[in-house]
């Protein structure tokens, strides 16, 4: 057989019937993944009626399901086996058509090249050669170059559409032993729709993320609205398994500038791409995205030498002790535990690192996607202590150093309001609560998610501030003890010696239609604490309602009680109050300095080395 060069390959170019002629019985054929798949050979393949074409090994990471379907290894006499076990592949591996190798990805190059799966055919999808003679492998490396390596025969799928890409993607046409021409148009992916709901899960992601941040993305509309959520974000980087439309509109905007990176500076890294033929066209030649094989993509060393990477997992359930259940089915890329294990390893190893788990709180059957148990389900990452935050509309759940307790108070938190009671009522049932808890029912629908807001102390320290939550108790029980004895009794007006789970609950449970409660933290979303909380509480009903505060001792003098002061005046005026009392001792002199210097005009009288506030607030 004459060589194939670039002088040549035109002529060189045989059917696809040729090339399948070639095949024997028995082989393993290794087929280009994802939306490289050599769509036009596949299909004859599926197609043929040859005679020798018996007992084939189909070998294909991820399958699409458009050459390679559910039919056609029923009625064929193939068996196909994948690494992945999304998309339609999920469907085939529960009727027994289709064999899934567990493995992590970053070790498949590895099994080929040890011939643990050994390779007779290889066929890939490439772009038409340069001047030089060297093909693109266009939108999929995967393990492209190691298949090709150990098979006896190479077959090149020439397809003009692929965009020619950056990165470890060049091949040599010498390197095929065959040729075929693409019959088949390229597969496009349309973009995903944004509800409200989850791009308020977006931007509960989105305050998670820093400026500087890595990021890994996949597909579906968690991360179509998580990126419209990104635009103002500076210098973010990219090492992601899937290089999709999002994320090739944050490198657009320049909020992804790759500039911060560790590795591959100034690059955005992956080894697919996913989505539109406007992003196919904004591929080709782009220097700015760099497609490298997955055991560089996936490598949790290579993941980690990034500072503050961030994985981020569309979740379909999550129970109350943090276990995940993952999306299963068609239109599924990050599928199963496999898929996310590396860039999870590698996310702990990276300083500032953490794993988002985002979904929404029901799904569109309206069942609750917050569960006591997942016991049962089909795809489950049981991992639970690499899950540092979960996510719905409703907020943010901080897991990592939590007690299962803990957890379970903190999921129930961002669960839909309508499900909060049900949860509680088999939380207890199973010993995951207390058997005491209190449960609120009209306040989880109350809660004033609204006056969450970051601002800085005289300092230059940044302070968060929203409203308390149930799963609170421990912040608060913490910050009570690092109180003195001195201070107990400025704020209680009588010594206080413990706070124990009873009491403590009754205080972070609030009746939001007579209490507002507002915290103060300080230090890393998820692991800061709580330094400082006010609160008013309605006097019977009416128009008025006392008003209290305590401030860690540590960070008193720096103004975070006036900032509550202020944030309280404004939400009771908005909320009809018309005047606060207060009650502080005479030795207080800083409290009574806050509410002096306030927004509010102060009455105060002095009996018995108490003083006595009214503080009228006027409806304007």
């Amino acid at each position: 057989m004459e060589k194939i060069t670039q002088a040549n390959w035109e002529s060189a170019v045989v059917s696809p019937e040729t090339v399948i002629a070639q095949i024997k019985p028995g082989m393993s054929v290794f087929l280009g993944t994802a939306m490289a798949e050599p769509r036009t050979m596949v299909r004859h393949l599926m197609t043929s009626e040859a005679k020798n074409l018996e007992d084939l090994e189909l070998i294909q990471l991820v399958s699409f399901g458009d050459a390679v379907t559910l039919r056609s290894l029923r009625s064929q006499n193939f068996r196909l086996k994948t690494f992945f076990s999304g998309w339609v592949a999920s469907e085939a591996i529960e009727e027994g058509r289709v064999d899934l190798i567990p493995s992590r990805f970053v070790k498949i190059p590895q099994l080929i090249e040890s011939l643990l799966r050994p390779v007779d055919v290889a066929v890939i999808q490439i772009t038409p050669p340069n001047a030089d003679g060297f093909c693109s492998l266009g939108i999929a490396i995967d393990v492209a170059h190691d298949a090709l390596e150990h098979a006896a025969i190479c077959v090149g799928e020439i397809n003009t559409q692929i965009p020619r890409t950056f990165g470890d993607t060049l091949v040599q046409i010498s390197d095929f032993d065959f040729l075929v021409r693409s019959k088949d148009p390229l597969i496009y992916f349309e973009r995903w729709a944004i509800d409200d709901v989850w791009d308020k899960v977006a931007q509960h992601v989105a305050s998670l993320i820093e400026d500087e941040s890595c990021l890994a993305f996949s597909i579906g509309p968690l991360y179509e609205a998580l990126a419209q959520r990104l635009v103002n974000k500076r210098h973010l980087g990219i090492h992601s398994p899937l290089f999709t439309d999002p994320l090739m509109d944050l490198v657009k905007c320049g909020a992804a500038s790759n500039r911060r990176k560790e590795t591959h500076r100034g690059k955005a890294l992956t080894s697919y791409a996913f989505g539109t033929w406007k992003l196919m066209k904004w591929l080709d030649n782009n220097p700015q995205v760099e497609f490298q094989r997955i055991d560089k993509v996936f490598n949790p060393l290579v993941i980690g030498r990034n500072p503050k990477f961030i994985t981020i997992v569309s979740a379909k359930k999550v129970d109350l002790y943090g276990r995940i259940g993952l999306h299963t089915g068609k239109g599924i890329i990050a599928g199963g535990p496999a898929e996310i294990v590396d860039f999870l390893s590698g996310t702990e190893l990276s300083e500032g690192g953490q794993s988002i788990f985002a979904l929404t709180s029901r799904d569109p059957a309206g069942r609750s996607n917050i569960l006591l148990s997942i016991a049962h389900h089909p795809n489950q990452f049981s991992g639970f202590e690499s899950v540092g935050a979960v996510v719905t509309e409703y907020g943010v759940a901080y897991l990592e150093g939590r007690t299962v307790r803990e957890r379970a108070q903190a999921l129930i938190d961002i669960a839909h309001p309508d499900d909060r009671a049900g949860l509680v009522r088999k939380a207890k049932d199973k010993k995951v609560l207390y058997d005491d808890q209190i449960f609120l029912e009209d306040s989880a629908r109350l809660y004033p998610a609204d006056i969450a807001t970051t601002r800085a102390t005289r300092g230059g320290l940044e302070i968060r501030f929203r409203a308390i939550r149930p799963s609170d108790e421990e912040g608060m029980r913490h910050l009570f003890y690092r109180f003195s004895d001195e201070a107990v009794y400025s704020r209680y007006f009588h010594s206080v010696s413990s706070m124990p789970h009873a009491k403590m609950q009754q205080y972070v449970n609030v009746d939001w239609n007579k209490v507002m409660s507002i915290v103060g933290l300080v230090g890393e979303e998820g692991k800061g604490r709580i330094i400082a909380e006010a609160r008013y509480i309605r006097i019977s009903s009416g128009p008025l309602a006392e008003v209290v505060f305590i401030v860690d001792e540590k960070y008193q003098h720096s103004g975070i009680a006036t900032m509550m002061y202020e944030m309280l005046a404004r939400l009771a005026r908005e909320r009809g109050i018309r005047g606060f009392m207060a009650e502080v001792l005479f030795s207080n002199i800083g409290m009574m300095k806050v509410f002096k210097k306030g927004p509010l005009p102060v009455k105060s009288r002095l009996e018995s080395g108490v003083y006595h506030l009214e503080i009228p607030i006027s409806a304007g």
